[in-house]
C-alpha cells in the first residue's frame, strides 16, 4: 500500500448495524460509554477495545478502540472492524457468558511486549451488550506511586460499575472536549466527601484559589464553598458537586482563580463508597474569554455610536437642505444625506454582530429602499442574487458604491414623469463578487467615457471600486435598453 493510500475506518454505527442485533437504544448506550472511556483508559494505563458479538453468535466484531494518554499503547495497529471467532479468546467468552470481569490468565506477548489482558462486560438494563478488552503494556511496569495506585483503584471501581450497568450516567452527559481529564488534576474522596488523595495538579489548582493547607483529610465540598467568596457556605449545589455526591460539573472562582470540577460518584458494588473528582485550572482560559467578550462589546458599542453620530449628521444636513433656496444646493445636500445614510446602515448592522462581518443582502435592500425615495411610485428598485457575508472593510465602501450607482440611475436614467426599473444583481464566483446595476432608462449619452466622464457620484464609485476595493468598473449600454454598470470585486487576498 502506498503512503498516499487512504484507509477508511468504518464507524461504530455501521459495524453494529451490519454485524449485530443491537437496537438503537443499545447503540446509544455504547456511544455514551465510548464518549466517557478515555477516563477508564487513562486511569488504567491501558488500551481498550470494545467487542460486540455478531448476530449469529459465532464471532466478535471490534467496534471502538481507545489508547491511553498516561502510558504506552499495547496496539500499534487499529483494531476497529476486526472479526474474531468465538472460542479464540476465552476471556471474551467468559465475560460475555458469565457477566463478570475476567482477569485470569498469563500475560500475552505481542511483538516482544508482555501485555496483561482483562475482559469487562458491558451491561445495560440487565443484558450484556459486549465486552471491553483492557490491554496493559507491562514493559514499563514499575513499583506504583500513590498517584498510580489511586488511578488503578479508581479504574477498578469504574470497571465494576460498567459491568453492573451503573456507568456511564445517561442523565449527565458531558462535553468531553471541554471537561477536565485525568492528567489535569484528580482528587479521590471517601463516601463522606473527605479527600483521601489529591494529585499535585489538583493541589496546585486549589492553591490558586487561596488554599494554604493540604486537602487530604478535609471535606472537599466545605473547603470549596469557603474558597468561593461569591457563594455562601450553605450553597447546596457547590457542596454537593464538590463533595462528590452528584455526577455533575461546576466551576469555583475565588482569589482571582477559576477551577473547573467534574464529580464522578463511585459505587462499584452498588453502594456509594467514594467519588472521583477531576479538575483543571481554567483561570487563564476564562480571563481570555472575558477579554474577548469585553472587546466584542466595545466594538459593538463603537459601531452603535458611529451609527448614531452619522444619523445626527444626516439629520443636520437634511435640516439645512430644507432651508436652501437654491435647487442645486438642496439636491447636493440630499445626496450627501444618502451617502452618510448608507454608511450608517453598515455600522448599524455591525453593532448587532459579534464579528466584523455582515450579511450584505440586508444592507443592499435597505440602500435600495433609501435611494428609491428619490422617485417614489415611478421607478421600481429590486435585487437579484446574493451578496452573502462580507467583511466590514468591503461592506462599507460597497454600500457607498451602490448608493451612488442607484442614485445616478434614478436621477439621470429617467426624466420627469417617466417610469421604469432598476435592478441590482449579485453573483459570487469563487474568490470574486460580480455585481451588475441595470436600468431600462434613456441610456448613455453618445461618446460617453465612464472611466473619465461623469459627475461626482461616478468619481466616487471609481475611486472606491478601483482604489479601495481593488476591483474593476465599467459602464455600458444594457442589452435591450438603458444602462448597465458592471463591477467585479476580489473577496480574498
Amino acid at each position: 500500500m502506498s503512503a498516499g493510500t487512504l484507509i477508511c475506518v468504518p464507524s461504530m454505527n455501521d459495524l453494529v448495524r451490519q454485524h449485530t442485533d443491537l437496537d438503537d437504544s443499545d447503540l446509544e448506550w455504547l456511544h455514551l460509554l465510548v464518549s466517557e472511556w478515555q477516563l477508564l483508559s487513562d486511569l488504567s494505563f491501558a488500551d481498550l477495545v470494545l467487542w460486540v458479538p455478531t448476530s449469529d453468535g459465532t464471532r466478535y466484531v471490534s467496534v471502538a478502540q481507545m489508547r491511553p494518554n498516561t502510558g504506552p499503547t499495547s496496539y500499534q495497529d487499529d483494531m476497529v472492524g476486526h472479526l474474531v471467532p468465538r472460542g479464540r479468546r476465552p476471556m471474551l467468552d467468559a465475560a460475555l457468558d458469565e457477566g463478570r470481569i475476567v482477569r485470569e490468565g498469563d500475560p500475552e506477548w505481542r511483538e516482544e511486549v508482555p501485555v496483561r489482558v482483562e475482559s469487562i462486560p458491558v451491561r445495560r438494563a440487565g443484558r450484556v451488550l459486549g465486552v471491553i478488552a483492557r490491554n496493559t503494556n507491562l514493559l514499563t511496569v514499575r513499583t506504583p506511586s500513590r498517584l498510580e495506585l489511586t488511578y488503578l483503584q479508581s479504574a477498578s471501581d469504574l470497571a465494576q460499575m460498567i459491568a453492573a450497568g451503573s456507568f456511564p450516567f445517561p442523565s449527565e452527559q458531558v462535553d468531553m472536549d471541554a471537561s477536565p481529564r485525568v492528567g489535569d488534576g484528580l482528587i479521590r474522596l471517601d463516601a463522606e466527601g473527605v479527600v483521601q488523595y489529591a494529585s499535585p495538579n489538583a493541589l496546585s489548582a486549589y492553591h490558586r484559589l487561596g488554599l494554604a493547607a493540604d486537602l487530604v483529610g478535609h471535606h472537599l465540598g466545605s473547603v470549596s464553598a469557603e474558597l468561593a467568596p461569591s457563594r455562601t457556605k450553605s450553597h447546596e449545589a457547590l457542596v454537593t458537586v464538590a463533595g462528590g455526591k452528584a455526577p455533575r460539573e461546576t466551576e469555583i472562582e475565588g482569589n482571582g482563580g477559576v477551577i473547573q470540577l467534574r464529580a464522578i460518584p463511585l459505587s462499584p458494588k452498588g453502594t456509594h463508597n467514594g467519588s472521583l473528582v477531576l479538575l483543571r485550572d481554567v483561570t487563564e482560559l476564562r480571563r481570555r474569554e472575558r477579554e474577548l467578550i469585553t472587546k466584542d462589546a466595545t466594538i459593538r458599542e463603537i459601531h452603535h455610536r458611529v451609527k448614531n453620530n452619522l444619523q445626527t449628521v444626516a439629520a443636520l444636513l437634511r435640516l439645512q437642505a430644507r432651508r436652501m433656496d437654491s435647487d442645486k444646493g438642496r439636491e447636493a445636500l440630499e445626496e450627501a444625506v444618502r451617502r452618510v445614510g448608507s454608511i450608517a446602515i453598515v455600522h448599524e448592522t455591525l453593532s448587532q454582530n459579534l464579528d466584523e462581518c455582515v450579511e450584505f443582502d440586508e444592507i443592499a435592500d435597505r440602500v435600495l429602499a433609501m435611494v428609491a425615495e428619490i422617485s417614489p411610485g415611478r421607478v421600481t428598485a429590486r435585487r437579484r442574487g446574493r451578496f452573502g457575508i462580507l467583511t466590514a472593510e468591503v461592506a462599507t465602501p460597497l454600500s457607498m458604491v451602490l448608493t451612488e450607482l442607484l442614485q445616478n440611475a434614478l436621477e439621470h436614467g429617467f426624466g420627469p414623469g417617466e417610469q421604469g426599473t432598476v435592478e441590482v444583481a449579485a453573483e459570487r464566483r469563487g474568490p470574486k463578487l460580480g455585481i451588475a446595476v441595470r436600468d431600462d432608462g434613456r441610456g448613455l449619452p453618445a461618446e460617453f467615457d465612464p472611466q473619465r466622464a461623469g459627475n461626482l457620484g461616478l468619481q466616487i464609485v471609481r475611486t472606491l471600486v478601483v482604489g479601495e476595493l481593488g476591483g474593476t468598473f465599467d459602464m455600458v449600454p444594457a442589452e435591450e435598453r438603458g444602462t448597465k454598470v458592471v463591477l467585479e470585486l476580489p473577496l480574498e487576498g
